[in-house]
Order: C-alpha cells, then sequence, then structure tokens
C-alpha cells in the first residue's frame, strides 16, 4: 500500500546522505551549486523581474553560505544588484564554498567581511533598501542560540520590510527540534534540499519558515534509503493515493458498518460530532450508542446516523456495566468500533471500557474518556485481538503511559514511537502537528491543520473519520494518515473562510467533503496550504 512518500531528516541525517552521494561519485560543488540554483528558483520567481533588483545576501561561513555565494553568482548574472556580506574572513572559507566564494571573486562581486559591530551599520544600510535578502546565514548544523554579530543581524533582518528567502532553514531555528534557542530569521520562503527537514514542522520554527519549496539537487532514492530514516512527512499525492474507492454497484452495508459508543450528560456533543463526521466521510451505516435517558436528544441532533439507547447509571446519565451485553450485540456486526468520546469519567463507565476491550475483534478506536479509563495503564492494550488505534492529546498521552508531560513535549517522536512499539498500536499524538506512529516502529508527521482547530470537539470529529475509514476497507495505519491529512486540510479550509478564532469542529464536519474531493482530484498538488513541498 502506497502511504508517506516524503521523509523527513535531521541535520545530521541529511549531511549523512549527502556525504553519501558525493562518495558515490556527485560533487560536493556540484550539490552546492544545484542547491543555489534552486534558491535563485524561488527568488526568481518571487521578483518576476531581477534586473535592477537589489539583494542583500547574508552568508555564514560554512556549506550554508557556500550556497548563498551561488545565488549570489547567478542573481549578479540575471543583472540584479548584488550586496554581499560575509560573517567570516575570506580566507577561511574552505571546501566545496572556498570554490564558489571564488567564482564570486572573480564574477566581481565584493565580498563585504563582517567582523565587529561596526560593520553591522552597513548591513543595516542595505536592509533598508533591499527588495529581498538572501539568508545563508546558519544551516541545519545550529547548535545552541546564534552568535552576537549573527545574532544582531538575525533581529535587523526581521525589521525590514522586503521577504525573506531562507537557505535550508531559517537561521536560528534547529533543524530536528523546530526549537529556536535565540533569534530567529522569519522568513517569508524557505528552500530546503533533497528532504524536508523535522523541525520545519515543529513549533515555533513552523511559524518561521513561511512559505517551503522542496528542491531536487540530484542526491538519488538509493543514497535516501539507505540511511532508514524512520520519520516521513504525511504528503497530498501519499493521502490520495488511500482515499477508499467505491464500487458502481455498492450499497450502504458495502460502505463501513460503524458503531461509536459515546455520550454521557453535558457531553452529548461529542457523541454527535463524531457521528455526524463519520457519515460525512463515506461511512454506509453508522450506529452511535448512548445512555439511554440522552437517545432523545442524540435522535435530534443526528439525522443520517442511527442511534441505540444503551442501560446507565441511574442519575448519572452514563453508560454502566450492565450496557456491556447489548454492546457486544450491536459490535457483532460491525466492521469498526470507536469507544471514548464524551463517555464521561465515572468510575462503571470505566470499568466498562476495561472490559470491552477484551469483546471487540474488529478494528477498535480509543479516543478521550477511553484513554482515560486507561490511566496508568498502557500495558492494558499489549495482545489485543483487535487491531487498535488510539488517539491522545498530550495530557491524555500523559495519564495513559505516565510519562511525565514535561517529558512528552521535547521528545514526541521518540515517546508516540515508544508507545505503539510497545503495544503493537498505531498512536495518533494529536498536537501541532500530529505524529502517527507504527508498531513497526515508523513515524508519520501530519502537516495539515492549524491554531483555530485548538476548540472542543475538534478531536471527536477525528475519531468519527477515522472509525469510518476503517469501516471502509483501510487498515489502522492508511486510516490514521488519510484520516489526520484529511481533518487538518478541512480545518484549513475552514479557517480560509471563517479564519481560525471562530473556527468549530462542526466546520470541520462540514469542510469534510471539500477536502476529501480537493485531494481525490489533485489538482493541485500543493494541498499543504502553507507550503510549496510539490
Amino acid at each position: 500500500m502506497l502511504q508517506a512518500l516524503t521523509r523527513l531528516v535531521t541535520g545530521q541525517q541529511m549531511a549523512r546522505i549527502d556525504r553519501r552521494a558525493i562518495e558515490g561519485g556527485i560533487p560536493g560543488t556540484k550539490l552546492m551549486q544545484a542547491a543555489g540554483e534552486g534558491v535563485f528558483q524561488v527568488l526568481e520567481s518571487a521578483a518576476k523581474d531581477l534586473s535592477g533588483c537589489r539583494i542583500v545576501i547574508l552568508c555564514g561561513k560554512g556549506n550554508n553560505g557556500g550556497d548563498g555565494f551561488v545565488v549570489g553568482n547567478l542573481a549578479n548574472r540575471a543583472g540584479a544588484s548584488v550586496t554581499l556580506f560575509l560573517f567570516a574572513k575570506a580566507a577561511h572559507i574552505e571546501g566545496d564554498a572556498a570554490h564558489h566564494l571564488s567564482e564570486t571573486i572573480q564574477q566581481g562581486l565584493v565580498v563585504n567581511q563582517v567582523q565587529t559591530k561596526s560593520d553591522l551599520k552597513q548591513i543595516s544600510r542595505a536592509l533598508s533598501k533591499a527588495d529581498f535578502v538572501i539568508d545563508a546565514l546558519i544551516g541545519t548544523g545550529l547548535r545552541g542560540s546564534p552568535r552576537r554579530l549573527v545574532a544582531e543581524t538575525i533581529e535587523e533582518v526581521n525589521q525590514a520590510v522586503c521577504p525573506v528567502i531562507s537557505v535550508d532553514v531559517p537561521s536560528g531555528m534547529n533543524a530536528q527540534e523546530g526549537t529556536c534557542p535565540g533569534p530567529c530569521i522569519n522568513a517569508s520562503h524557505t528552500v530546503t534540499f533533497a528532504l524536508p527537514k523535522l523541525g520545519h514542522f515543529f513549533q515555533p520554527g513552523r511559524s518561521h519558515c513561511g512559505k517551503i519549496h522542496l528542491s531536487d539537487i540530484g542526491i538519488s532514492d538509493e543514497d535516501v534509503e539507505a540511511e532508514k530514516v524512520g520519520t516521513s512527512l504525511i504528503a497530498p499525492w501519499g493521502a490520495a493515493s488511500l482515499l477508499p474507492k467505491r464500487a458502481p454497484d455498492a450499497h450502504k452495508g458495502d460502505c463501513g458498518r460503524i458503531v461509536i459508543i459515546a455520550g454521557s450528560q453535558g457531553l452529548t456533543g461529542a457523541a454527535t460530532l463524531a457521528g455526524q463526521a463519520a457519515t460525512k466521510v463515506g461511512a454506509g451505516l453508522v450506529t452511535v450508542g448512548v445512555p439511554e435517558s440522552l437517545n432523545d436528544i442524540l435522535e435530534i441532533k443526528l439525522t443520517e446516523a442511527m442511534t441505540r439507547p444503551l442501560p446507565e447509571v441511574r442519575k448519572a446519565r452514563c453508560l454502566s456495566l450492565r450496557a456491556r451485553g447489548q454492546i457486544q450485540d450491536l459490535i457483532h456486526s460491525a466492521d469498526c468500533v470507536a469507544i471514548g468520546p464524551g463517555l464521561g469519567r465515572h468510575r462503571e463507565t470505566e470499568a466498562l471500557v476495561r472490559r470491552l476491550l477484551k469483546d471487540v475483534r474488529v478494528p477498535l478506536i480509543l479516543d478521550a474518556d477511553a484513554l482515560n479509563a486507561l490511566s496508568g495503564d498502557a500495558g492494558c492494550l499489549k495482545g489485543l485481538e483487535a487491531p487498535t488505534i488510539v488517539t491522545p492529546h498530550p495530557g491524555e498521552f500523559s495519564r495513559l503511559t505516565g510519562v511525565d508531560p514535561d517529558r512528552i513535549s521535547p521528545n514526541p517522536l521518540e515517546e508516540t514511537r515508544e508507545l505503539a512499539e510497545s503495544c503493537g498500536i498505531t498512536v495518533v499524538l494529536k498536537g501541532a502537528p500530529t505524529l502517527i506512529a507504527s508498531p513497526d516502529g515508523s513515524v508519520y508527521v501530519n502537516p495539515s491543520g492549524n491554531a483555530g482547530m485548538a476548540t472542543g470537539g475538534t478531536g471527536d470529529v477525528l475519531t468519527g473519520l477515522l472509525a469510518s475509514l476503517i469501516g471502509q476497507g483501510l487498515d489502522t495505519l492508511g486510516a490514521a494518515q488519510l484520516g489526520t491529512y484529511l481533518h487538518g486540510l478541512a480545518g484549513d479550509l475552514a479557517a480560509e473562510k471563517l479564519g481560525q478564532m471562530g473556527l468549530t469542529a462542526s466546520d470541520i464536519v462540514a469542510n469534510l467533503p471539500v477536502a476529501e474531493q480537493m485531494i481525490r482530484k489533485l489538482e493541485d498538488r500543493n494541498l499543504y496550504l502553507k507550503t510549496d513541498l510539490n
């Protein structure tokens, strides 16, 4: 099955891939030339006409600076007015970068060497007149905060009014974690090479990247595969390949029989949103099982889905242990079962959830209060007969695993991977970005979505969406990949129309069919909305 297509790498992994390509016969100077050409193409597209355009290029002493020299050479030949600053002595530039610096000097470009604080005044004057800035100061090898002169220059660039194009990563951003330990360039565009970097998709780094462009510099698939990269980006074309296909003579029974166990007093909205989302992405038959005293409310809220009143705890209006037998009957003919949205935290409901784990044989999704029912006991997820997806946010993840939240935040990839591997389940860690971990140790990063989705009910929408996709034939990993991408894309479409502040979970449900159509048609391969990884 075709899944995510774009590997995500750390700076160290990319360096090893580069080295492998060079050892395989591609000169490093050629790779650097190709990288600079990729940046120049973005510059040329943004400027429309470079003749007379004033370009300020800021170069560090490493390979990132070498890419900047190439951009300067190409822009100069195109008729631009290029002002180049080097944050090192020209005599100290080595390797491939030295080759391209030599070409820069041969072209007659002046290389302004920035050595003292007084040199910053010249940069400030140049920035005030610039049409574009090329940020080639610090690449993927950043450790710690940018140093004094570079740090002050970054602050100056961020005050400039012209567009900034960053080379590989915005200077000041950690390529592996997306952290910004000091000042960081606010780029309009970031041009990265061969493969996107992890930091491009983690906050706050993602907010500094602007529009991301992926440039092919000639590195082979074999060199990439040899690195055995375990993290990938969910690409739109990968998501499109996972969309269920429906036979012309299909009937509702062929399109997924979904059972959702949800709801309690005050939380009927969660059950409603999960049921609506399941129907909006194609499930043939959806049944929402709810506490019996709440059934009338759900029958009003849900038109396309069926409801099933279930035994409840007297006066508490939440599911009781006596509901187990009727739920067993419900799931007997189901293609997928989702448990959790709005269930509540009553001890009897939590006991019911634990017992249902032994009953389900078809694919199972555990969300929200179903996960809270398992707090501190992630081990009970090991060895389940049902292929299982869990969809915690960081707080639920912490309660489920006992891992301190302060440990999850800096290491979400590793923590998510460890839970998936140890329990043999698919883990969807909701956040910015959402991560999907497979039992085989692979991790997928979802690039779609926005801050407007930080509102009640969006997780319930995702649960119904995932259940629907599984019911239509996807395995748990494929459903998690496609489902998170669709969910985020629908949120992005809603935010484009309504803004982020007023976005609601119902708006996401309403935009699910539009999102599905967008990636099914693939009229535009750029469906990240904020990026251009074509």
